[in-house]
């Protein structure tokens, strides 16, 4: 591709509404158009890199076995109210009826609709396994999208699912692709980790987030260095420490302490002189099934998915505003605490093994002290709902965690039966009877994964692509473009390039050669070569790779074949 014919809009500013540095240098690299909210268009430079990632999925995918499909992007909501999530997947999913009345969705995944598929074909077991993906735009009304593609409303993304008769073969395929998923991160150039994860609206019983590692990341990571322990703050599990071990069943009994607007654990610690370990928080929150008092360590935090996970119902809990905590508990936000308080509690497991604590004196303006849990108040149930946090004790070897940030750029589920029960999707068994088929189901986002590398690959002058995904492989410069030996010069090169199957971009404009490195190194093009004067005189050309600030020379005559090899030899290193 010749420059001079490229649509590529590039930009010398930041666009104002960009957040991450992958946003703002997609569009400042002409990668990507806003259309609205959360919606881009791909322009040419940004589709080479997408495509890219696409072609590297489908290569991994097929090798596992799975066979690639394409399903409807509009979906009827009957498949949709059959599986139970017409009303639980909440307003992300985009409703709409057609001219008859008929309702339909805009799918933000295809659980439904491939196990409708499965449920008319599928008969006996000796027709499994299966296992089907396809690559295709998904729609999801995010509330509030952001960071370019990396949230956005539309989206492509690489959906995979398979069905097996039982569980050690549903296990087999789950570990098939997690391997493939594996392969396509390390094919792609990047750094990332596997992770236990929560399985959200998707269901299931078990899962894996694949993390792009980076500073950026709007996901927190827990990690052992120990045993190599690492998994979502949502999945973590909370290890109680030694701190919270024993309880104090000799303390003298509790009594009520004046704290005059202590109605902050910060506020009311320092006030009674202890540490915020050492004291209860209650907090109320709004459920499904009514109002729920949740106890917790003063110096913790509730994770929301694992309470959800504990109370049900459709909707996400949410702390209740503080009008709502007057009428439940009788006390103003900032003093509640459960000795006397009459409603359902659930604690923290921490909670169970505290010594004497401080907790809200239900009463305005008061804290009480010396209280024990079990002795002077009960608990309905205990949980983990704790999140996870730096310098918790790994649960698989005691070791201590730290916290990582990361992008999820794909996650595998083991389905189990969760869809075929609800959808009907049987098999005859060997013995003639009627199973449900075991479901895994696995996603990748294709433009998370290209803006990803983006936040993982760059410095202060543009992207820095590793080379399986990069638009172009190797830029050639003319530094003089109206010189006609040097532009023939040029040209030859980036022939022979293009005839060795070398993607290249010639610069062929007739700008400052300032201006052609400026945009070389925001596009990121892994190689530039430059024809200048003083280098064809010497029967050279300048070489400088993107990552590195050493500049060398080469011979023109060996360019080509010298190019390819290092272009060869970095796609090999990927696959390594």
């Amino acid at each position: 591709m010749k420059f001079s014919q490229l649509f590529m809009p590039t930009l010398r500013e930041d666009p104002a509404e960009a957040e991450v540095v992958s946003h703002k240098l997609m569009v400042r690299a002409g990668l990507i158009r806003k259309l609205a909210s959360g919606i881009y268009s791909w322009l040419p430079v940004g589709l080479r890199s997408l495509r890219k990632v696409e072609n590297i999925i489908r290569d991994e995918m097929n090798r596992a076995g799975a066979q690639e499909i394409l399903m409807p992007a509009v979906q009827p909501g009957d498949i949709w109210k059959e599986s139970g999530r017409w009303t639980a997947y909440g307003k992300e999913l985009l409703r709409f009826k057609d001219r008859h009345d008929h309702e339909y969705c805009l799918g933000p995944t295809h659980e439904e609709v491939v196990t409708d598929i499965m449920r008319r074909e599928i008969r006996s077991y000796r027709d499994l396994p299966v296992n089907l993906y396809q690559i295709q735009q998904k729609f999801r009304d995010e509330i509030r999208p952001r960071f370019g593609v990396m949230r956005g409303r539309e989206f492509g993304m690489k959906d995979a699912y398979s069905f097996d008769k039982d569980d050690p073969g549903a296990e087999t395929s789950y570990r098939a692709m997690f391997q493939a998923y594996i392969n396509i991160f390390k094919r792609c150039g990047l750094r990332f980790t596997p992770v236990e994860a929560d399985s959200g609206s998707i269901g299931g019983s078990f899962s894996h987030e694949f993390m792009v590692l980076a500073e950026t990341g709007e996901d927190a990571i827990v990690h052992c260095a120990s045993c190599g322990y690492a998994a979502n703050t949502e999945k973590a599990p909370f290890v109680c420490s030694a701190q919270t071990q024993a309880q104090d069943l000799d303390a003298p009994p509790y009594s009520k302490v004046l704290t005059p607007g202590m109605h902050t654990v910060e506020k009311a610690t320092k006030f009674l002189n202890i540490e915020a370990r050492e004291m209860l928080k209650t907090m109320i929150y709004k459920t499904d099934n009514g109002p729920v008092a949740v106890l917790i360590l003063g110096d913790r935090e509730v994770n929301a998915i694992k309470l959800k996970k504990v109370v049900g119902g459709e909707s996400d809990p949410e702390l209740a505003p503080p009008s709502m905590v007057q009428e439940v508990t009788g006390v103003p936000l900032g003093f509640i605490g459960p000795v006397g308080l009459n409603m359902p509690m659930l604690a923290d497991i921490g909670v169970r093994a505290l010594g004497r604590v401080a907790t809200g004196g239900n009463e305005p303006e008061y804290h009480i002290i010396n209280v024990v849990p079990g002795r002077d108040f009960s608990v309905t149930e205990y949980h983990d709902l704790s999140a996870a946090r730096p310098g918790d004790l790994c649960p698989q070897c005691q070791g201590t965690l730290t916290i990582a940030r990361g992008i999820e750029v794909g996650h595998v589920f083991k389905l189990g039966d969760k869809y075929s029960k609800a959808m009907g999707a049987t098999f005859l068994n060997a013995e003639g009877k009627k199973d449900p088929i075991i479901m895994g189901c696995y996603g990748i986002g294709i433009g998370r994964t290209v803006a990803a590398s983006i936040e993982q690959n760059h410095d202060e002058s543009g992207i820095i692509w590793p080379m399986p995904l990069a638009p172009f492989e190797v830029t050639v410069l003319p530094l003089q473009a109206q010189d006609p030996e040097i532009m023939a010069a040029a040209e030859k090169l980036y022939q022979d390039l293009l005839g060795l199957g070398v993607e290249a971009l010639l610069d062929d404009r007739d700008e400052r050669a300032g201006i052609k490195f400026k945009d070389a190194d925001l596009v990121g093009i892994p190689f530039r070569v430059s024809v200048s004067r003083k280098s064809l005189a010497a029967g050279q050309v300048e070489f400088k790779e993107r990552r590195s600030s050493e500049v060398r020379m080469i011979p023109l005559a060996e360019a080509a074949q010298t190019l390819l090899g290092w272009r060869n030899d970095q796609l090999a290193q990927a696959k390594a």
